[in-house]
């Protein structure tokens, strides 16, 4: 009779210090908003269960669901941007860095660097740069010819959330670059020196061969930028000084802001489970 294997004891020792943290820091606190967003303040100052009243209040309160709603259609254009800027340029710089150009080492620090950087140092370190005051961009534009396009950046209504996400790209282009370019590195490379010796280009061998094959990386790339995108909150706060119905002085109700981060968090699990479910099923099984 075969003796039935034990389980591995020494695995749930080396996981216990990564689940406790990430429960203490991140379930817990998860869970305990969710709980909030049920709740609401009594008559007396304390705390009662409301059910979903919140939510209904969310969304049939012009007062609450005004600022939702365009707070969600920022968040939106804030994404579409990343998607078609961040992402894009990302897979740029890794195939132009997969190509083992002279100094590719140099290169992919320097870009990397700045998403090592605090999200709050980025903040403050553009608002002065942009600061049409004292900031530097007046001069450098002046310097390019380019002074016609000088003005408030950060705070005009036009120019401010692109203004903003294109310092977010700024700061985390180097993350969609190093996935892409590690993807890039795993293809085998006499793929290309198959294609090379019938007369490919490096274009064609970029869009029919090395592409295809990065497809699953991309929808990676993809729902990270979805999810990164959703949460952001540090840069915003750090440059605008904004939190979602007002400013750092505005007396905050935080069951209201639970139920809009519940509704949040419901609008990103819809996406990573489209991810999940419509493109990762569909992409192929590719074997090296």
């Amino acid at each position: 009779m075969k003796k039935r294997r034990s389980f591995p004891l020494h695995i749930l020792v080396f996981l216990a210090p990564a689940v406790l943290i990430y429960t203490v820091f991140m379930i817990y606190p998860l869970f305990d908003s969710l709980w909030l967003s049920l709740n609401n303040k009594s008559a007396t100052a304390g705390q009662i269960f409301v059910g979903l009243r919140n939510y209904q209040t969310l969304f049939g309160q012009e007062q609450w669901s005004k600022p939702f709603w365009n707070a969600l259609h920022n968040n939106a254009i804030f994404f579409l941007i990343h998607m078609l800027v961040q992402n894009p340029v990302g897979l740029l710089l890794a195939a132009l860095l997969g190509a083992r150009i002279r100094g590719g080492a140099i290169y992919r620090s320097i870009i990397f660097t700045p998403t090592i950087l605090s999200v709050v140092i980025v903040g403050f370190t553009w608002k002065l740069l942009l600061n049409p005051a004292w900031g530097i961009s007046r001069s450098v534009l002046a310097a390019v010819g380019l002074s016609a396009l000088d003005h408030p950046w950060l705070g005009l209504e036009s120019s401010a959330l692109v203004t903003l996400s294109l310092i977010s790209v700024w700061q985390n282009i180097g993350i969609p670059m190093m996935l892409f370019l590690a993807a890039l590195i795993r293809i085998p490379e006499e793929l290309m020196e198959a294609a090379r010796v019938d007369g490919a280009g490096v274009w064609k061998i970029f869009w029919k061969i090395q592409f295809p094959l990065i497809l699953p990386t991309v929808g990676i790339v993809a729902v990270l930028t979805f999810v990164g995108n959703f949460n952001a909150f540090e840069l915003i706060y750090a440059t605008q000084g904004r939190t979602f119905f007002g400013y750092q002085l505005q007396p905050a109700d935080p069951f209201m802001g639970s139920a809009v981060a519940g509704i949040m968090l419901l609008i990103i699990l819809t996406g990573v489970l489209i991810y999940l479910f419509g493109w990762q099923r569909r992409l192929q099984q590719i074997q090296y």
